[in-house]
Parts: structure tokens; C-alpha cells; sequence
């Protein structure tokens, strides 16, 4: 099978440097769209689906394979591959997509130039008493549940979570639409592996320098769980961003596109300390 059908892939542009985006749990590529333009110029940009989500080929979904977050790396790398992407590659991830962009990464280093990372959390669970994920386990189980129970329920409970006050409304719709959409049986695997990952011991692997965009209020990934990452990713600089919710990409587009380009600026010049902003 082809890998660029099977993951629904999507190139703009034909020269520049590679920008290639990688979406959330439940969700899929055209979340991106109100970034991309402001790159049109400048970036050859990647869009895919994991497979089982958006418009990828759901014969193609592997239940054992798409188990561990490892398995959506794999998907990245395949699609690079397809490609002929051998290096060169700035990543783009938004929330779980942030953590199979640094496994990605630890995978195959020199593909990488950097990552962008997007509410990222290496772990949704509390750890007391050195890491505050959010969740208890018992509440993530309850989700399962539910999904289980009423996946239409579900998705109308967690979609306004998810997008926060500043996604109230439209964002809230766009992603219970989103969640309604995908497979429910191929949702919960993709939720297991999402919610009850725990990649804290791989961050000290990652080589590769890397943005982190906080949301200043996010109920899916609290402040501390950026802070946690700035420390343990030496390469990595922080920005938070004034935003109530778990996705900046759709409810604050602007702020993710300039945190972008002043990223990208410093790093061309060579001044991109990691630094907290």
C-alpha cells in the first residue's frame, strides 16, 4: 500500500525548508489550516493522518501496533520516507503528537532540525510528589469508560474541555465534530495510548532543539507539565502563551504562527538560547 494514501498526505509548496504537522488525539490534518498560510511563502509544508484518523485508509489500522505511541512514531518516519525526506525536517506537533515527535526524533536524530511542540505532556498522570500531570488514573479510566458507554457523549464532554474558554464555541464544535468522526473502536486505542503513555524516561534521549508552546491555562496540560519539559529537554525553550485552553493552533492561530517565526528567526541567527519567555 502506499504510505502517502495511507496516511492521506498532503504536501504545499515545492521548495523551502520542510515543515511537516503532526495533529492531536481525535483529531486530523486540516487542524492546521489557519497556520499554514502564514508559511505558504517561505516552507515546503507536509500535512498527514495517522492512520485510523481523518482521511487516512482505516484498513490500514493495526490495533497492536497503534497500542503504543511507537507505532504513530513509525507513521512519521514512513511518511518521510516516502517522501525522501532524509533530513532537513522541522516537526510540528500538537499535544500527544508532541511526544511521537520527540520518539520520532530519538528514532532518527539527523531527519530532524527541530521541533515545534505544541501543549505538549510526556505523562497525563499525577506522579506525587515530583510531577503534576493533571489526571488521576481512576479519572482517565472514567473517560474510557464513558467512551465505551456513549461515545457521542463522550466526545460533547471532552471537545469543550479540550478547546477551553478560548475555543468556546466554534472550537468546542470543531472538535466534537472531529471526535464524532473517527472510529470509536480505533479511539479507543488511539485514547489508551494517549492518555496512559508515560515518556518521561526518553526525554534525556532527545538531541534535537526544540520549541515549547504552553497554553498559560490548559486543563489537558497544566503549566507545570511545560516546566517539567523546559527542565528536562536542554535544548528546548519555553514560551507560554496567553491562552485558556489546549489548542492555540485553532482558537489563537496568530500567537502560534508569530511564536513560530521569531523561533525560527533566532535559530538562523544562532541566538536561540533556550530561554523561558
Amino acid at each position: 500500500m502506499s504510505i502517502l494514501k495511507r496516511n492521506n498526505v498532503k504536501v504545499l509548496g515545492e521548495t523551502g525548508p520542510v515543515l511537516l504537522y503532526a495533529h492531536g488525539f481525535g483529531c486530523h490534518q486540516d487542524m492546521w489550516a489557519q497556520v499554514t498560510p502564514a508559511f505558504a511563502a517561505s516552507h515546503r509544508q507536509v500535512l498527514f493522518d495517522y492512520v485510523g484518523s481523518g482521511r487516512s485508509d482505516l484498513a490500514a489500522f493495526d490495533p497492536q501496533r497503534y497500542a503504543d505511541l511507537k507505532g504513530y512514531a513509525q507513521d512519521v518516519l514512513e511518511v518521510c520516507d516516502a517522501l525522501g525526506l532524509s533530513s532537513g525536517v522541522t516537526f510540528v506537533g500538537h499535544s500527544v503528537s508532541c511526544s511521537i515527535g520527540l520518539l520520532a526524533s530519538i528514532a532518527r536524530p539527523s531527519l530532524f532540525d527541530r521541533l515545534v511542540l505544541l501543549g505538549p505532556s510526556p505523562c497525563f498522570l499525577n506522579d506525587p510528589p515530583a510531577y503534576h500531570g493533571g489526571f488521576e488514573r481512576e479519572d482517565l479510566e472514567g473517560l474510557l469508560t464513558l467512551m465505551d458507554q456513549n461515545y457521542m457523549g463522550w466526545a460533547q464532554y471532552l471537545a469543550p474541555v479540550a478547546a477551553g474558554p478560548s475555543g468556546e464555541g466554534e472550537v468546542a464544535n470543531q472538535l466534537t465534530d472531529s471526535f464524532c468522526s473517527t472510529d470509536p473502536a480505533v479511539a479507543r486505542v488511539f485514547a489508551r495510548a494517549t492518555f496512559f503513555a508515560d515518556n518521561r524516561a526518553d526525554l534525556p534521549k532527545v538531541t534535537r532543539p526544540s520549541l515549547l508552546l504552553q497554553h498559560r491555562q490548559d486543563n489537558l496540560a497544566p503549566l507545570a507539565v511545560g516546566e517539567y519539559l523546559h527542565a528536562a529537554l536542554p535544548l528546548s525553550k519555553l514560551q507560554v502563551l496567553d491562552v485558556a485552553g489546549h489548542c492555540a493552533h485553532l482558537s489563537d492561530p496568530a500567537l502560534v504562527v508569530e511564536a513560530m517565526r521569531d523561533y525560527f528567526r533566532l535559530e538562523s541567527s544562532g541566538l536561540g538560547a533556550p530561554a523561558i519567555a
